[in-house]
């Protein structure tokens, strides 16, 4: 296979050289500090601190893990942001298509007006107290539906959404469907979605990982333990290592404590971002198409 770059001029060289430099150098700033986390994480508390790991871990240790996995709550917590977002993601996802599809049909009466709306909301807000005070009239505080139904819906990727489905799904092939007796929610089952794979994953992406790091709403509406998801729990770890300099008049007992902070720190966002790391190669691959397709001015 011949190579792309035959006959280019000098200058031509020179920018591609110029351009493979930048992109590479941008490489190692990105990728430099989670290679030193994911190292860090998995070395000596006193090497941690000491400034020893670069770029391997130092004195090999699972430390930082034992500390946290010996938490009794972690477990619960894990599952309850599990549970968070397969559900979350699902009501999402669903909400979304069903809002999206039929406002990228113009034969839709009055989708400009619905739209303006739903564009009112991205612009004002009510702000924090009279969302909580919403929360607690419609009786969801301290319950699960408290970190789902509020972000049911995100404008912005129903917007993306209907974008998509005006680009992809021509009005022509909803012709040709009707006239076989095809209504829209049958069109929608058997034809749109099929034909949306690309959206569909970029949607599961954005709401997936918003509600795996959902940290906020948890803190404002749950007060009871055993509804915390992940985030809130490591937060609580995080803090209870924390080294205050006033109560700690031993300087080795100070660096102990120090390193385990730090440990701690690089070990939590390591098992905070795991799942994540894991899921996204296998929506990688739609996920430029998607968004490319859904962000075309429509």
């Amino acid at each position: 296979m011949k190579s792309n770059r035959v006959g280019l001029t000098n200058a031509d060289k020179i920018f591609y050289m110029l351009n493979d430099f930048i992109l590479l150098l941008a490489l190692l700033v990105v990728l430099y500090p989670l290679i030193y986390i994911f190292s860090a994480s998995f070395s000596d508390r006193l090497a941690v601190v000491s400034g020893k790991v670069f770029l391997w871990p130092v004195n090999f240790s699972f430390e930082g893990y034992t500390a946290i996995l010996k938490d009794p709550r972690i477990l619960p917590s894990y599952a309850n942001t599990i549970l968070y977002t397969v559900v979350g993601t699902t009501i999402n996802v669903v909400l979304t298509i069903m809002a999206a599809y039929p406002l990228s049909r113009r034969t839709m009466i009055g989708r400009n007006l619905i739209m303006y709306a739903f564009a009112f909301t991205m612009i004002f807000q009510g702000g924090l107290i009279p969302n909580y005070l919403l929360i607690k009239q419609l009786g969801m505080i301290d319950t699960r539906w408290a970190l789902i139904i509020p972000g049911a819906l995100a404008v912005w990727n129903m917007i993306i959404a209907r974008t998509f489905f005006q680009s992809t799904i021509s009005h022509e092939l909803f012709e040709a469907a009707s006239m076989d007796g095809c209504s829209h929610l049958r069109f929608l089952w058997s034809i749109v979605l099929p034909l949306s794979k690309a959206i569909i994953a970029v949607l599961v992406l954005f709401y997936g990982v918003s509600h795996w790091n959902a940290y906020f709403n948890a803190f404002i509406y749950l007060k009871s333990k055993e509804l915390f998801p992940l985030q809130i729990i490591l937060r609580d770890i995080l803090i209870q290592n924390e080294v205050d300099p006033t109560s700690i008049t031993d300087p080795e007992s100070m660096t102990k404590k120090q390193g385990l902070a730090d440990l701690l720190k690089y070990s939590i966002i390591i098992v905070a971002s795991l799942p994540v790391w894991l899921v996204y190669p296998f929506v990688q691959k739609h996920f430029v198409k998607g968004v490319m397709i859904g962000s075309i001015k429509g």
